[in-house]
């Protein structure tokens, strides 16, 4: 393993609110992908730096004030627009985003960057904190920190964007507490679920490499069921092997991920693949057979996982997504019951915001892209059910 990501990695480590999609091997998920990777660095001496490469990089993580990895992908190849390109950054920039002067920077310096790239716009979605709990219930709380950074930005010309690319909202677990309080704030189905999972012989084991086509045929079988859309085996293949590498590491500062798969009688009936973080754990990808559901696997995969993030150090169980709208109509509602019943407190984030320098093609870019993509979600499906039929 190359000394250039534990330096970037130490880096974004150190930050508030670290993330794994701003890790390098995240980035080298989207290299693979026809993205480019940046890596901007802002240091103590009020300098921004934005490179390429981490190679023969001489910073240290403690002249690093603030972090961001931009995903660049051009979106035309020929012709007057082959210029023209779409930037990214997943869950970034990484700052303590309470600091007016720290946000002005960072704001001002990735603006002009994103001009200089020529891009039609730069798209972000930070970790930034709006509130805790559910809007307009008595649990309900503002962040007024994060209400500062929402002002600033509109005040700036950035625009909430109509494509939200990952989830605004989420379920965190605080993993502090001890095994008993954990479960005494689940919900009483959720608890007796866990244990009517191990009566009924329901047994989780970590996963390896082995186990990747068959848990990738699940993960297809379940988007058919469920109705939801998925990349091809290959993208799935890319991300698991480049996480589950770090497997051996005791590190903090460096990414990981595994399987933890429920079996009866040896037989796989659910998984899910846990990744880790400078002291976060995420529930990311989920997915079951339609065999023994009833013996309620996917409630005992969640308990270990959460024991075992908890074992590993981690202070944060992320659930990975909540509902836009916190009401039935919302599709992630009944997904949403399932993380509630786990015990952990809603939280709800910025979004994702987007600066574009060019605003014709913004306009163009935004009327023309939902069309695509909902043609593009329609072939995927229909290639999905016809992988699984083979």
């Amino acid at each position: 393993m190359q000394n250039t990501q534990y330096t970037w990695n130490q880096i974004i480590s150190t930050l508030p609110n670290p993330h794994f999609l701003q890790t390098y091997e995240w980035g080298q998920v989207k290299a693979a992908y026809g993205w480019i990777p940046f890596y901007a660095v802002w240091t103590d001496d009020g300098k921004f730096h934005v490179f390429r490469s981490t190679d023969n990089w001489s910073l240290k993580p403690e002249n690093c004030q603030m972090a961001c990895l931009i995903l660049k992908k051009q979106i035309l190849s020929r012709g007057f627009s082959a210029r023209l390109s779409i930037l990214y950054a997943p869950k970034g920039p990484l700052l303590n985003w309470s600091n007016e002067s720290l946000r002005n920077r960072a704001l001002n310096d990735l603006q002009a960057f994103a001009k200089k790239q020529g891009a039609v716009f730069l798209k972000i979605d930070p970790d930034v904190v709006q509130g805790r709990g559910i809007p307009d219930l008595e649990e309900d709380s503002a962040d007024k920190s994060g209400l500062a950074a929402k002002a600033q930005l509109t005040r700036q010309g950035w625009l909430y964007s109509s494509d939200q690319i990952q989830f605004r909202n989420t379920v965190l677990i605080d993993l502090f507490a001890s095994e008993e309080e954990m479960l005494a704030r689940m919900k009483p189905k959720t608890r007796y679920n866990v244990r009517l999972s191990e009566r009924k012989g329901v047994v989780v084991r970590v996963g390896d490499i082995n186990d990747l086509p068959m848990l990738y045929k699940m993960y297809a079988e379940t988007s058919v069921r469920d109705g939801f859309v998925i990349r091809d085996e290959k993208y799935y293949m890319t991300v698991w092997k480049l996480f589950m590498q770090n497997q051996s590491l005791t590190s903090k500062s460096q990414p990981l991920a595994f399987p933890l798969i429920a079996e009866v009688e040896n037989i796989p009936v659910a998984a899910i693949f846990l990744f880790m973080f400078a002291g976060r754990a995420y529930y990311v990808y989920g997915m079951s057979s339609n065999l023994h559901r009833e013996k309620m696997p996917t409630y005992l995969l969640q308990w270990e996982a959460i024991k075992r993030a908890r074992s590993s150090g981690c202070s944060i169980y992320d659930l990975w997504g909540a509902p836009e709208v916190f009401d039935e109509s919302d599709s992630m509602w009944g997904v949403y019951r399932f993380k509630e019943g786990l015990g952990g407190q809603v939280i709800r984030t910025l979004g994702a915001y987007d600066f574009a320098p060019a605003k014709l093609w913004y306009k163009l870019y935004t009327n023309i892209m939902p069309r695509v993509l909902d043609v593009m979600r329609l072939r995927g499906k229909e290639k999905t059910k016809q992988g699984i039929s083979t």
